[in-house]
């Protein structure tokens, strides 16, 4: 009784301490100290997991533990500024596949209790797996290994035929009086296959949103999964996750100016459109006058873009900012949503660079 209150007593601090972390994370100014809290929370959650009784095989998890720690510890040193969102992108993946791995394990064993649990660990694997092959499409599209989108012809038929049979097989799953080692398979291989489907048409400029969404799809999976575990750490963490990851979802589409159906079942970057006609006289403009422009103007507002993620040419945005302020020009950064590469990338880069927070602006 003593160990079942310490687990939930710690279970429900390391809620709070992720709500602080995010907290913190809504400002750049405390993000860090947001981060520190939400991981303090996740070891405490973790820890806490070894006390529940009748786990075995600790020797297993912990060496699992040490060797993902280091792997992580070292390549989150390593990994450049500019190719964060490649590796935000296999490591969510890698947590939508640790969740469809718990429900394989758990349909493995073959003793689900009761339609809602078999319903719940369905849900998780289907959308678990989707998440983890469409993330490691999406790594590899950012990564430069993909270097362009592929398409099927009807292609967003294909991708709701393949849904619908997706869901079917798992519905045959839930309904089945026994676990069929053949139909769980076959729904896996159709999950990962429809991750992988929907992911291919996407351009790799628009492929952070899609991150996003996968993030979400991580966070129910997890969810799920913690509720056929009987797990409240995966409940609470999953649930969070899918939350906050549903909502910058919504925010980067809007700011994209695309409805969320459109991220998954029809293909985002089109072919461009062309403009309306240009009125009055164009005057060429280079850089000398452009920067006579800047030093002789009152404010200038610079709104940075892909361009300077990929140059890595903040740290030179920021020296003609100071000389511009030196000279008595006010400047300010407006930043996008989905500037750079994904939603606070930019933000990021530019206080690599030196620039204060006070001085970035966003929608």
């Amino acid at each position: 009784m003593a160990i079942k209150w310490l687990i939930d007593a710690s279970y429900f601090v390391a809620a709070i301490l992720f709500i602080l972390g995010l907290k913190g994370m809504s400002s750049p100014v405390s993000a860090r100290k947001g981060i520190v809290w939400a991981g303090v929370g996740m070891v405490l959650a973790t820890v806490v997991t070894f006390l529940t009784p009748g786990m075995n095989n600790f020797a297993l998890m912990v060496i699992a533990i040490a060797l993902g720690g280091a792997v992580a510890w070292i390549s989150g040193k390593k990994v450049a500024m500019t190719d964060m969102p490649q590796m935000v992108a296999i490591y969510n993946g890698m947590g939508g596949g640790a969740a469809a791995a718990i429900a394989a394990v758990e349909f493995a064993r073959g003793e689900m209790h009761g339609t809602v649990v078999t319903l719940l660990a369905t849900l998780g694997a289907l959308i678990g797996a989707v998440s983890f092959s469409g993330s490691v499409v999406a790594w590899a599209k950012l990564q430069g290994v993909m270097k362009k989108a592929f398409r099927l012809p009807a292609q967003n038929a294909v991708n709701i035929v393949l849904a619908l049979v997706t869901v079917a097989v798992g519905g045959a799953i839930v309904i089945a009086p026994t676990i069929d080692p053949l139909l769980v398979g076959a729904f896996f291989v159709l999950a990962l296959l429809l991750g992988v489907i929907i992911t291919l048409p996407i351009g790799g400029a628009d492929m952070p949103v899609v991150i996003s969404l996968f993030n979400a799809f991580t966070g129910l999976a997890v969810g799920f999964e913690g509720f056929v575990m009987g797990i409240p750490a995966l409940i609470i963490a999953g649930i969070v996750v899918g939350a906050a990851g549903t909502l910058l979802t919504q925010l980067m589409a809007k700011a994209m100016n695309r409805p969320i159906s459109n991220i998954l079942f029809t293909p985002m970057t089109g072919v461009a459109s062309g403009g309306e006609a240009v009125e009055g006289e164009q005057k060429e403009v280079g850089a000398m006058d452009a920067a006579a422009l800047m030093r002789y103007a009152s404010k200038v507002i610079i709104v940075p873009g892909y361009g300077m993620a990929v140059a890595g040419a903040q740290h030179k945005v920021w020296e003609m900012t100071e000389l511009l302020e030196e000279a008595g020009v006010e400047v300010v950064f407006a930043i996008h949503p989905v500037a750079g590469r994904m939603p606070g990338h930019m933000n990021v880069l530019l206080a690599e660079a030196g620039v204060p927070y006070d001085k970035i602006f966003d929608l």
